[in-house]
């Protein structure tokens, strides 16, 4: 009896010594070829829950295989890097040409290389980056509130009658020809006396509104995202971008802080003349400027910078010939005209063309139209419908209703 509780006792010590330096031991086990261990034994937090290896690794270094792949066999070029032109559709062709244009002239073996410091491009504002179709052009809009809505301001007569013509046109973006410019003098009037400071406070106030006919978006973020996608390329590229805008060049510069990547010193727009808040009645030749003095707006309009005023706006400012030139109306011919002729250097010119209805309040039955018009002055097309994946984002949604008549409904100013 005594012999055989010894025994069991011998076998009931074997077994928990060899539990025990097994788990000691595991290691060792693992550098001998000839070990009879399988992996399965061992402790399944060593291989992670995600891994279905159809071969089990070797127990010391459960990932080199992964880990060879890795280095050996790297993703192929692109696609470890985000994409650059994420909103627009595969199938593009102008976005196609400009970067076979960018790659070319950007390549110092190419006999169409562009030296860094002439790479010029020029953008117009509404209607090419940012949204005008809301319904109609963020300074128009601005310029109605002012004379009709805003409680601060009394208006005069002829000031009313062009904010009525703007409120009027607005749903339908249909006005007379020489609106351009009589906003232009009506805007000069209606923020003459405000310091630079405040009028671009002023103009913030607007950009946190919600955008008039979409959901999910304030005027301050309705930028076509394809383009400006196009413009961080450009920068990437060495490209030196302008916005070179029909708009209130103050506008352009609050709409674009923080948003687009543009230095402030490269805007283009209309333009009113400033005086120091001390002058008076003095001209500026006959006055300097005081160290409490601030910059104030005036009622004199000095520029409404549309067609060939922008050619000669470039000129005064820049000083080169752009390479690039992108628009979506007539008022942008010029400058591509004049981007695109007796250039020393390849250039291109592209017009975007506002053709879709459902994102946006385009008008698709007059994009063959103006795309035959538009290739037959040179320049390539780009469709919003067809180009672009998205135009705003994709949480943006046209309501296909506006509040401009009801907002703009005027005051007793």
């Amino acid at each position: 009896m005594k012999t055989r509780i010894a025994l069991i006792l011998a076998i009931l010590m074997l077994i928990l010594c060899a539990a025990g330096c097994k788990a000691k031991t595991a290691p060792a086990a693992e550098a001998t070829p000839a070990s009879t261990e399988a992996p399965a034994t061992e402790a399944p937090t060593e291989v992670p829950a995600t891994e279905t290896p159809t071969e089990a690794p070797t127990e010391e270094h459960p990932d080199t295989e992964l880990l060879e792949i890795s280095a050996e066999d790297p993703l192929p070029d692109g696609e470890v890097e985000e994409e650059v032109f994420a909103s627009w559709n595969d199938v593009a062709p102008a976005l196609d040409l400009l970067i076979e244009y960018v790659e070319t002239v950007t390549d110092e073996s190419s006999p169409d290389f562009i030296p860094v410091e002439n790479r010029i491009a020029v953008f117009d504002m509404d209607g090419t980056i940012y949204g005008e179709l809301f319904p109609t052009y963020l300074e128009y809009y601005m310029l109605a509130w002012r004379i009709l809505a805003d409680p601060t301001f009394t208006a005069d007569e002829e000031l009313k009658a062009v904010a009525e013509e703007i409120r009027a046109g607005g749903p339908t973006h249909t006005y007379a020809s020489d609106m351009a410019l009589r906003h232009a003098n009506a805007a000069a009037k209606a923020y003459a006396g405000m310091t630079v400071t405040e009028f671009q406070n002023y103009v913030t106030q607007f950009l946190v509104r919600d955008a008039d006919g979409f959901e999910g978006m304030t005027y301050g973020q309705a930028f076509y995202r394809p383009i400006v996608e196009v413009i961080d390329y450009l920068t990437e590229n060495s490209f030196t971008v302008y916005v070179v805008s029909g708009s209130d060049r103050y506008i352009c510069r609050e709409l674009f802080e923080g948003m687009v990547d543009v230095p402030s010193d490269h805007f283009i727009g209309m333009d009113v003349a400033l005086e120091a808040s001390g002058q008076g009645d003095k001209d500026s030749l006959d006055y300097t400027f005081q160290p409490e003095d601030e910059l104030v707006r005036t009622d004199r309009l000095q520029v409404k910078n549309l067609k060939t005023n922008k050619v000669t706006a470039i000129v005064r400012e820049i000083g080169k010939q752009p390479v690039l030139s992108f628009g979506n109306s007539s008022g942008d011919s010029a400058m591509h005209l004049y981007t695109i002729s007796n250039n020393p250097y390849k250039s291109l010119a592209f017009m975007l063309i506002a053709d879709d209805d459902v994102r946006d309040y385009g008008h698709p039955e007059k994009g063959e139209e103006l795309r035959a018009k538009w290739e037959a002055l040179g320049f390539n097309v780009i469709s919003m419908r067809d180009d672009f994946k998205t135009i705003y984002g994709e949480n943006v949604r046209k309501t296909g209703t506006f509040r401009w008549t009801e907002e703009l409904g005027g005051n007793a100013n």
